[in-house]
């Protein structure tokens, strides 16, 4: 029987996920985490990407978040993010559009331009539409 660690799934809005999973994979602040059960307690900060879920059997799930706070436990992983949407639910021309917008905003930066949160919104949408791609593929 293989090992299996509970991972919790939350937005803002509601639980997308909350199930045993065999690996866990996801963009840290410090780069690509790969989890397997028994790791060892963690706590850090998400960016806007996947989280590539290894479920019982070997079944694979993607869930697309927006960055938040991942947190390691013995024999629990929790992923807490503002915003987490199911992969096969993302909107590609949503993020399209979210992108451009991110880009018109940057190249004409005008008085009250936060460039952080135009950044933001840019990585935000890239990483959805690298998601897409990836599902495609």
């Amino acid at each position: 029987m293989t090992a299996t660690v509970q991972l919790d799934v939350v937005s803002a809005e509601t639980s997308i996920f909350s199930g045993e999973v065999e690996a866990i994979q996801v963009t840290g602040s410090e780069g690509e985490l790969g989890i397997h059960p028994g790791h060892a307690p963690l706590l850090t900060t998400l960016l806007p990407g996947m989280v590539r879920l290894v479920k019982q059997a070997g079944e694979e799930e993607n869930i697309y978040i927006n960055g938040g706070v991942l947190e390691i436990q013995p024999g629990n992983v929790t992923v807490l993010a503002d915003t987490a949407i199911r992969a096969e639910d993302l909107d590609e021309q949503a993020a399209l559009d979210a992108k451009k917008r991110a880009e018109e905003h940057i190249a004409d930066q005008g008085a009250d331009f936060n460039y952080a949160e135009a950044a933001a919104e840019l990585a935000e949408a890239i990483a959805q539409l690298r998601l897409i791609q990836k599902l495609r593929k």
